[in-house]
This record gives C-alpha cells, structure tokens and sequence, in this order.
C-alpha cells in the first residue's frame, strides 16, 4: 500500500517537475483519449445493425453479417493485396532511403549545408497531396507532362499515364518516400546523434576508415529504432493511406487493379450504402490483422534480436 502511495506522489511530483513538458503533450493525450478510447464502446456495431435513433444499445444484432459485406465482395482480394503490397513498397523503400539520407548528412562536414539540406528534404512532409496531386499531373499529363515531352525528344510517343495500372505503384512508392522520407530521416539522424563519440574514436585508434565505422558502429546501433519503427509500421499495414490514393488517383477506375485498397474500397462503397456498421467492421477486420501482424513480428523479433522488440 505504501509502495503505491510512493509512486503516485511520484507521478504528481514528476507533473510538477516538468509542466511545461506535460503541457505540450496535452493536446494529444486528449485526443487520443477522445478519438481513440472513447470509440471503444462503438465497436460492437460491427456487430449491429446501427440504428442512429436506437442507439448502439438498442439496435439489432446481426452477428457477422456485416462482415459479409466485404468478404463475399468480388474486390475483396484485390484491395487486401493492393494495401498490403503498397504498404510493404513504402515501408521498405522509405526506410531505405531515410537510412541513406541520415547517414549522409551525418557523415557532411559543412554544417550549414546539413540544416540547409534537412530544411529541403522536410519541406515535402508539410505539402498537401492535393497540391502534390497537381504537381503530378503537371509531370504526367497526357498532352503538356514533362515526362511525355522529355519522351517525345527522343522520338517515342506520349502515353496516357493515367489508364496505365501497372505503373502506378511504382510512382505511388516514389512519392510516399519522396514526401515522408525527410521526416523519417529526422528521427535517424537523432539515434545517430546519441550513439557514444568514444567508439569512433577507438575506431580510429585502430585504423578505421569512415566508411568501416558505418558499417561496424553507425548502423548496428541503429538497427533497434529501424526494427521498433518498421514494427509499428507493420502494425498500421493493413490500413492504406486513404489522402494520398484518394488525392493521386481519385474514382479513375482505370487505375484500381493495382491501387484500390480497403480504405477507398469502403469509402466509395459507404458513399452509395451509407452503413456505419459495414465499415465499422472493415475496420475491425483491419484492427485485428494489424494485431496479430505486431505481435508475431514482434515476437520473432525479440527470439532474434532482443534489443529491438518493442516488449
């Protein structure tokens, strides 16, 4: 009891210590809260048929019907591999290319040229996919893009880019790691940042080139933050990312066979259904998958690679 008492005097002396930093973390504590734990209960209109007038207490139970929705769907597969290999394509180039650039930038001297650099490569995190989506037009338009006239120099015919589906992955990838890999690297950066000048510096006692001290010290330590990222990654894979497939590629039915995922699935399905227990339980079939997904990732890791499990 007095083991208890002790450590709640220790939460609230630790508030007090440090308020400015709970005050900065407020806000999302309180979203989360909001959005996150107190839907909990709305959860089981996945099992509903929801009723806005009866409420989630008094509706009919349906069992899994719902589920029905989506499975029994023709699409069905085909958006579950689309969102599951467009993930995969993002996580596994944006963590490529997040490593290179931290550890480029860490290897450069010239310190203005490094905040410089970083100021450039986080600029695209903060740009809309709309406006990114007009950026990309202006490359592949059929008539004025720039890559068909680039095309056009060297005598070969414009392409439609927009009714070619098996291309878009490809771009899709380019500019998900093109916007977010500046931010990731960020969070590279500073792993490098805490790992102990003094094993470069027996490194270099010992001969040790810079190139040798990457490989042997820079990215072995880092390799607990990239497993503990590409886990929560992982966990979030069966969910697609809804802004910038609706924004790049919007209803061109031409282009869903490689780019239709469950979320925009759902989206243009509830725009003609309009039941909030079908996507409801889309979601909880998401939620579950993710689940298991973290978890046996994680307990691979921990048999493998102890220091990057996330518990």
């Amino acid at each position: 009891m007095e083991k208890k008492q002790r450590r709640g005097l220790g939460v609230f002396s630790d508030i007090r210590r440090n308020g400015t930093s709970y005050l900065l973390v407020l806000p999302a504590m309180v979203y989360t809260f909001i959005f996150g734990y107190m839907t909990y209960p709305y959860m089981i209109i996945a099992f509903q048929r929801f009723n806005y007038t009866k409420g989630i207490f008094h509706s009919e139970w349906v069992g899994l019907k719902n589920f029905e929705f989506f499975f029994r769907s023709n699409k069905a597969f085909t958006v579950t591999f689309n969102t599951i290999f467009l993930n995969l394509l993002f996580i596994a180039f944006g963590t490529l290319m997040a490593l290179v650039i931290s550890l480029v930038l860490n290897e450069l001297r010239k310190k203005l040229f490094v905040k410089i650099s970083q100021s450039v490569m986080l600029f695209p995190n903060f740009i809309s996919w709309i406006v990114i989506s007009y950026v990309l037009y202006a490359f592949f338009s059929m008539d004025m893009g720039i890559v068909n006239k680039m095309l056009n120099q060297f005598g070969i015919s414009s392409i439609n880019w927009y009714t070619e589906a098996k291309v878009w992955p490809a771009i899709l990838t380019t500019m998900h790691v093109w916007k977010g890999a500046g931010m990731s690297a960020v969070i590279y950066l500073a792993t490098i940042t805490g790992i102990d000048e003094t094993l470069y510096e027996a490194a270099e006692i010992d001969g040790a080139n810079r190139w040798q001290m990457c490989l042997r010290i820079t990215i072995p330590l880092m390799m607990p933050t990239v497993i503990i990222l590409t886990l929560l990654s992982i966990g979030k894979i069966m969910y697609g990312d809804f802004g910038m497939i609706y924004a790049l590629i919007g209803d061109n039915g031409t282009l869903y066979s490689t780019t239709d995922i469950i979320d925009t699935y759902v989206f243009r399905s509830l725009r003609q259904i309009g039941d909030p227990s079908e996507a409801m339980a889309v979601g909880m079939f998401q939620s579950v998958v993710g689940f298991i997904l973290v978890f046996g990732t994680n307990a691979i890791t921990r048999k493998y690679f102890k220091d990057g499990a996330l518990y």
